[in-house]
């Protein structure tokens, strides 16, 4: 029970020291979760809702960077222009399944 104490104390403190960098976490995670339900389950609407959770996200960290810069501004946009793309040629491909 500790330990699950610790981790929910963890969460808790992250998302107030930073709510949007936690916001876009949670993102993430959702994508990623859902790609690999998609994985498992190849239903297009799975992959469509995962890279709009990316699109979203890596646009937060690009809004949140060009307004509060961190320490790594560059490897942090470059990931994040990364994943746009990546987002926007996936959505891209599944217009065929439309």
């Amino acid at each position: 029970m500790a330990t699950w104490r610790f981790w929910l104390n963890t969460l808790i403190l992250s998302s107030q020291y930073n709510p949007p960098r936690f916001v876009e976490l949670v993102m993430l995670w959702i994508a990623l979760a859902l790609l690999a339900v998609w994985s498992i389950l190849p239903f297009w609407p799975y992959l469509v809702l995962s890279l709009s959770f990316v699109i979203g996200s890596s646009i937060s960290i690009l809004i949140r960077e060009a307004i509060a810069p961190s320490p790594y501004i560059r490897a942090t946009q470059v990931t994040a222009v990364l994943m746009l793309i990546i987002s926007i040629y996936g959505l891209a491909d599944a217009i065929q399944y439309f």
